[in-house]
C-alpha cells in the first residue's frame, strides 16, 4: 500500500524525466552528505546537488547515466545551486542510484 496519496496522471505527466550522463562530482565543501554533480540533460550541462555522499565516491560517478527530474524548480542547497533532482532508491541504509541498464542518449525521455 501507497504511503503517498494517489495523483492523476495529468499531474504525474508534469514531470520532465530524462536521462542524464554525470560528467564530475565533487563533495559540497559546506554539507556532509552532499555531492555535486555536473550533469548533461542533452540540450544542456546543469548542477544538482545530491545527498549521496557517503554511498558513492565522487571519482567513481564521472560517465555515468542517471535519471534525474530534470524540470525541478531551481533551489539553493547549503549554498550552492541545484538545477533538478536524481532518483535514487533507498534499502535500509543503502542508497542505490536508479540508472538505464543500458547506454543511452543523454536526454532521453523517461516514460
Amino acid at each position: 500500500m501507497s504511503s503517498k496519496p494517489p495523483i492523476s496522471y495529468d499531474t504525474f505527466a508534469q514531470l520532465d524525466l530524462r536521462v542524464a550522463t554525470i560528467l564530475s562530482a565533487r563533495e559540497h565543501p559546506n554539507a556532509d552528505k552532499l555531492l555535486l554533480l555536473e550533469i548533461d540533460t542533452g540540450d544542456e550541462k546543469k548542477q544538482i546537488v545530491a545527498g549521496i555522499r557517503g554511498h558513492y565516491e565522487p571519482n567513481e560517478l564521472a560517465g555515468r547515466q542517471i535519471v534525474v527530474i530534470n524540470n525541478l524548480e531551481p533551489a539553493m542547497i547549503r549554498g550552492e545551486e541545484s538545477n533538478g533532482m536524481l532518483l535514487a532508491a533507498s534499502d535500509g541504509d543503502a542508497v542505490v542510484l536508479l540508472q538505464p541498464d543500458r547506454q543511452v542518449a543523454a536526454g532521453s525521455v523517461v516514460r
